[in-house]
């Protein structure tokens, strides 16, 4: 008995190509052999059958050959039990007493024989997914928290009408997380990246390159660092990579800008007779952060011209320390405290 391609893909004989993009979509993500490491084995045969699965009903010829006369007969040439072959003649089922509504029907899948050959799975994947291998694809999922709208044409890779070469990604792209230290001092980032590379035959072979990522002081996130044909090939020219920066959050800092954020916390002591507080920068160097001559408000805020981030475009040029004053007063004051309050504001 032949293979059930509705239950592999798990969609109902009525469905719509769009059905049959979102199933696959989801299901090759699910199986894909790089994600399923711990039974690679039983992956790549899942992950074979929903793309063998996807290309057969998702081609209106190829499924109603499968719907008359199953796996055997659209692999086979013939249908089940057929004997000589297809009503009519090799490859096609002319007339009324062949293919339903007397339309021809022939294979132009290479191969042996007139019947059916599957593509390459890794194929099929990157062309419902744009041109992405598995890495990327996830993030696009991950990013869009479900798969449609994220590939266009009504969710799928490629829109109708497109052709699968003018629709292929031209780049991928990887995120490079950076703490603020980092894009404050500037770092050197080593970054090892696969390239698959079609070959004959619908062939995949895989190489490994370390690539630097040079981080100059002041970058911002977002910034992108593009290496040119670094990426795959699978058959539409190389993909370039772009790494995008993303910057970490900060326990101490925020950053706006050029400019960084603080927020000082101050006892009510502190903030009415003043205070003398060590900072220290990203740079690595402290500075003090004092007051003697005023009293301190609640939200009160002060700048520190040049204590801010590098500008990027200005080398040797930064941005501002700007810093919030937050005061913290007691839960409560005894009636002594209270007393020395109301002495210390008479004396005005």
């Amino acid at each position: 008995m032949g293979k059930d391609y509705y239950a592999i893909l798990g969609v109902p004989k009525d469905a719509s190509e769009d059905a049959l993009k979102k199933a696959y979509r989801k299901l090759a993500l699910k199986w894909h052999p790089d994600r399923c490491g711990d039974d690679k084995g039983a992956a790549e045969k899942m992950f074979k059958d929903i793309s063998e699965a996807y290309e057969v009903l998702s081609d209106k010829e190829k499924r109603q050959v499968y719907d008359q006369f199953g796996e055997e007969g659209l692999k086979g040439g013939v249908p089940p039990g057929g004997g000589g072959g297809f009503p009519g003649g090799a490859g096609g089922f002319p007339g009324a007493g062949g293919f339903p509504g007397g339309a021809t029907f022939s294979f132009s899948t290479g191969g042996s024989g007139r019947g059916f050959h599957p593509s390459s799975p890794e194929a099929i994947f990157e062309r419902l997914f744009g041109g992405r291998g598995f890495a990327a694809a996830m993030d696009v999922d991950d990013g869009m928290g479900a798969f449609g709208g994220a590939f266009g044409g009504g969710g799928g890779g490629v829109g109708r009408g497109t052709s699968v070469s003018s629709q292929r990604a031209r780049e991928v792209s990887h995120r490079v997380p950076c703490t603020l230290e980092e894009l404050y001092n500037g770092t050197t980032k080593k970054l090892k990246v696969t390239r698959r590379i079609l070959g004959p035959g619908g062939s995949i072979s895989t190489s490994e390159k370390v690539l630097q990522v040079d981080i100059k002081p002041g970058w911002k996130a977002g910034t992108k660092i593009r290496f040119n044909k670094e990426g795959d090939d699978l058959g539409n020219g190389a993909q370039d990579i772009v790494f995008v920066v993303e910057e970490s959050p900060h326990e101490v800092f925020k950053r706006d800008g050029d400019n960084l954020k603080l927020e000082l916390a101050l006892t009510l002591d502190e903030a009415l007779c003043g205070f003398k507080k060590p900072v220290k920068l990203l740079s690595g160097k402290t500075i003090n952060v004092s007051n003697a001559n005023s009293i301190i408000q609640p939200g009160q805020v002060s700048r520190m011209p040049k204590y801010g981030m590098p500008i990027s475009r200005h080398p040797g040029q930064f941005g501002a320390l700007v810093i919030t004053y937050t005061v913290q007063f007691p839960a409560a004051l005894s009636a002594s405290q209270k007393e020395k309050i109301h002495a210390a504001l008479a004396e005005e």
